[in-house]
């Protein structure tokens, strides 16, 4: 596969969030690119109106026939008609990472891998080279609030991308800097065990090109492990930490702070998105681009202008008598980051989380976890599991979690009932978490709350 060389390209599965990415990628580089999927969304549809045509049905008849690479994703079937038809048919027929490690193949690649807070960096990083006039090609797994899209293009050879950890297709990629920002265990039903994560993240910064960049957080498990030919370590304050954060403000749900190295230091950055954890994820990005010399005003100019990204930390209503913040949280290391920040910011403010769990798998693997720090809400509304790719596991329900929760009040609610529910007990510092479709109860609850 050379990109040169690619004049027609079929997507099956265009509309998942990293599919769609490459699917721009090679739209605005003047390729036919057409694809399926099952249904329609907001995203399929602006696809549609820059050009690209899809259909949502299985049909051999809307196929691009003469289309010189078909690229799938693992979330369609073996058994899909279009996937099959290819396959027996000689097309090239590739994964979406394969595409993706042709890419950092053929352009400077900065990638960002982590259990947390990899689409923030990266979406991070990209905004940075952007507004600074830098430029990149940015390849995201979130919706830019600035610009409302998870990919952009660039003349320049240089591309900022997610690299996710499901199903190891992130070992593909060939970095020149590669950032990592977590090892947590995740993903069991892929790994099997945590050693397992562990390992996937070490050969992952094996993988980076010589004399290429490690950035790594300060204080990972096994970060002696981890290789680069250059090796820097970033923190949020901790000083032993090559980058670092220094004199943290917050201020109006946002945040004022310094960036430390030892020959250089940036002053007075304002971050006007919440959560201590996104402070942490802002000091990864501006090490990443003061490793490409951009200068320190262009840098302090474009953190102040970040806006954050759809489902992170996102403040949907942000009044005296009352917040509501929308998070894609789905592990109980981003929930503990999430309650954390917003009890902190938003100080005695009554604070209700309405989680909902996703996969049996991993609400088995982490009942304890979830339960320890859902704790820390004063009240928690738990909506049944979201089995995205799974079938149900025996014994596996919400009930697992909420009788691991000590402290507050604890009630299982199905989606539909919640906004009504809302009515009857107003909340001061309102939470809503989780990765599978409780994003449906946003517009509900901020027209409720406003």
């Amino acid at each position: 596969m050379e990109l040169k060389k690619i004049h027609r390209i079929y997507f099956v599965g265009i509309g998942g969030i990293g599919m769609s990415a490459i699917a721009r990628f090679f739209n605005e580089k003047g390729v036919k690119v057409s694809g399926y999927d099952k249904t329609s969304t907001g995203l399929t549809q602006q696809l549609e109106a820059e050009g690209i045509d899809i259909h949502y049905a299985e049909d051999l008849d809307k196929i691009d026939k003469t289309a010189n690479l078909v690229v799938y994703t693992p979330a369609i079937p073996a058994t899909q008609k279009e996937l099959v038809y290819y396959r027996e048919n000689g097309y090239e027929v590739v994964k979406r990472s394969d595409v993706l490690q042709e890419i950092t193949r053929e352009l400077f690649a900065i990638t960002v891998a982590g259990t947390h807070g990899k689409t923030t960096v990266s979406t991070m990083i990209a905004h940075i080279l952007r507004h600074t006039g830098y430029g990149c090609n940015a390849f995201l797994g979130g919706i830019s609030s600035n610009y409302g899209k998870n990919f952009w293009s660039s003349e320049k050879q240089v591309a900022v991308i997610e690299a996710d950890e499901y199903d190891r297709s992130f070992l593909k990629l060939s970095p020149d800097v590669a950032v990592l920002t977590a090892m947590d265990p995740d993903h069991l039903d892929i790994y099997g065990t945590e050693q397992a994560v562990v390992d996937a993240f070490i050969q992952y910064t094996r993988n980076i090109k010589p004399n290429g960049t490690l950035l790594a957080r300060h204080g990972l498990p096994h970060g002696a492990e981890l290789e680069g030919d250059n090796k820097l370590f970033y923190s949020l304050q901790n000083d032993a930490a090559n980058i670092y954060g220094k004199n943290i403000r917050m201020d109006n749900g946002g945040y004022e702070f310094d960036v430390v190295q030892q020959d250089w230091l940036i002053d007075n950055v304002r971050l006007y998105i919440g959560g201590m954890h996104n402070v942490e994820n802002a000091i990864a990005a501006i090490g990443v681009a003061h490793l490409l010399g951009i200068s320190n005003e262009k840098i302090r100019a474009a953190v102040a202008d970040f806006k954050g990204i759809r489902r992170r930390f996102e403040y949907l209503v942000k009044k005296d008598n009352v917040v509501y913040i929308d998070d894609y949280a789905h592990h109980p290391e981003e929930l503990r980051a999430l309650i954390t920040s917003a009890k902190s910011l938003f100080r005695g403010k009554k604070c209700t989380v309405i989680f909902q769990p996703h996969l049996f798998s991993r609400t088995r693997d982490f009942a304890d976890g979830f339960g320890e720090t859902l704790s820390m809400a004063d009240e928690v509304i738990l909506l049944p599991i979201y089995p995205a790719r799974e079938l149900p596991i025996e014994g596996v329900t919400s009930e697992m979690i909420a009788s691991r929760i000590h402290g507050p009040e604890v009630k299982i609610l199905k989606r539909d009932d919640v906004v009504t529910w809302l009515k009857d007990h107003p909340s001061q510092l309102l939470i809503t978490a989780g990765a599978g479709d409780i994003d449906l109860l946003r517009e509900p609850i901020q027209h409720l709350l406003n």
